[in-house]
């Protein structure tokens, strides 16, 4: 890691004045909005790319996976996804109802909006939709589509080299002792604050995985209880979310039959969160909700260590190109993707560098270091970052439940803040020419967990929003 000259950043950025502070940011990424001399790293302005649907025409020139992920990989993933289909209906019946497909509805909450609107006193000027990843099934969090896929790829490439499974095949044959007893001779790791923990640990021990999950200190107590509930190992540290992922991974190198998923780096994650994107793109469709360059379309993505909503974001340029305008939303004490981005030095400076403690009560979001994957590959997709105050965020949960009675966690609330702020930016709305086409957007606040959140926790969380 290069040695972090603070003062130097702090002239450079003026931003960082208020991060240092735990004051709330609103950062536009200058490659996207123009100046792009002003930062280290190159990108192109506004319009400087395909402004239509580049699904296909990505390329496969790099795959599977070179330097580049493509939306060949992105497919690919998605197939791998339909041939567990027959799987899930079975082995996880809440999915049955939708053929065992694993995916979230998307809501348009206009008594939401009203109190947005009302709070900042201005209107929220298009339509403003919940995409309600706090209720995917078997794990409540948008870490399913990542973490499941991640897991079933590792079972598909397994039972395929044993010669025990053919890419034709029902793979409701996996349900069969025979396999669980082949993947038993396994064992998988990761570290995780809590939500990536629950998706791997209860997908992995389904299948017969041994799985040990390594969780740091702001990992909720619940999440730890669910997993050794479901058959997982959990190993608990007084540290933060780095160390647990650095003993997760230590403790994988050392046995040979073990599969590390690593939260920082992995391209099974990230396209599995990719797959949201056409799913999404359906749903708007049948809304009514139309994304073209009179119809932006807004998504603000909590943020963590950056795979999912790099992930999520990603697959959304894929498939709209300028059209979509992605924020990824932080914790004021855990910045480290905005902090990363904006200084261009990614995963090489973390929160601790600029004093922070990255205690935040939005658990997900607890990380005080950039993945060393997505912030490169977000430099020219990502439209900007935002940070937000506990406090906000409980109280956002409480205007939520009391609006549309919908609950989620505090770190999934972390995105509508960004909805009001955004029409502060004036410079990039003009910059990019949105200004004028405002009243014609679709605003989507993704909304990362919660259902799983026992009620006797819930009602804690809601109590202290009504209280702020």
């Amino acid at each position: 890691m290069p040695e972090i000259q603070l003062d130097v950043l702090k002239e450079t950025f003026p931003l960082l004045q208020p991060m240092i502070k735990a004051e709330e940011v609103f950062w536009i990424n200058p490659a996207i909005a123009g100046s792009s001399d002003s930062i280290p790293h190159g990108g192109s302005s506004c319009g400087g790319r395909d402004s239509g649907n580049i699904w296909k025409s990505a390329g496969a020139s790099q795959s599977a996976y070179g330097s580049q992920p493509t939306a060949e990989d992105v497919e690919a993933v998605e197939q791998r996804l339909q041939r567990f289909r027959p799987y899930l209906k079975k082995a996880f019946p809440e999915t049955a109802a939708a053929g065992g497909l694993v995916e979230s509805p998307l809501k348009e909450i206009p008594a939401m909006h009203r109190v947005l609107a009302a709070g900042a006193d201005k209107p929220v000027r298009g339509r403003l939709l919940l995409k309600c990843d706090s209720m995917l099934p078997i794990s409540g969090s948008i870490k399913a589509r990542g973490g499941f896929h991640e897991i079933l790829k590792l079972a598909e490439t397994i039972a395929l080299r044993e010669g025990m499974l053919k890419l034709t095949d029902d793979y409701s044959i996996l349900t069969e002792p025979r396999f669980r007893q082949l993947f038993s001779r396994y064992s998988v790791a990761v570290g995780s604050t809590g939500n990536l923990g629950l998706s791997i640990g209860i997908m992995s021990a389904q299948l017969g995985f041994r799985v040990t999950i390594h969780m740091s200190a702001d990992a909720r107590q619940w999440k730890k209880d669910m997993l050794r509930e479901k058959g997982a190992i959990v190993v608990e540290y007084p540290d933060d979310y780095q160390k647990a992922v650095a003993e997760g991974r230590k403790a994988a190198a050392d046995d040979p039959m073990c599969h590390f998923v690593d939260d920082e780096g992995s391209l099974d994650l990230f396209l599995g969160y990719a797959t949201a994107a056409k799913r999404l793109d359906e749903q708007l469709r049948q809304l009514n909700a139309t994304v073209d360059e009179t119809h932006p379309l807004f998504v603000y993505l909590p943020c963590g260590v950056g795979g999912g909503p790099g992930g999520v974001a990603f697959g959304l340029k894929l498939l709209y190109g300028d059209n979509v305008h992605c924020f990824f939303a932080e914790p004021t004490h855990a910045p480290c993707m905005t902090l990363g981005m904006m200084t261009g030095l990614h995963n090489e400076i973390s929160c601790g560098d600029i004093g922070l403690d990255g205690k935040t009560a939005a658990d997900g979001l607890a990380v005080g270091r950039a993945s060393r994957l997505v912030g490169k590959l977000m430099e020219d997709k990502l439209d900007g970052a935002f940070t937000v105050e506990d406090d906000t965020l409980y109280r956002l949960l409480a205007q939520l439940a009391d609006s549309e009675d919908i609950y989620i966690e505090p770190s999934a609330c972390a995105g509508f803040p960004g909805v009001m702020r955004l029409l502060d930016q004036r410079e990039y709305l003009d910059a990019c020419d949105l200004s004028r086409h405002m009243d014609c957007a679709t605003h989507v606040v993704w909304a990362t967990g919660g259902s799983m959140v026992p009620e006797a926790e819930m009602n804690r969380y809601y109590e202290k929003g009504k209280r702020l």
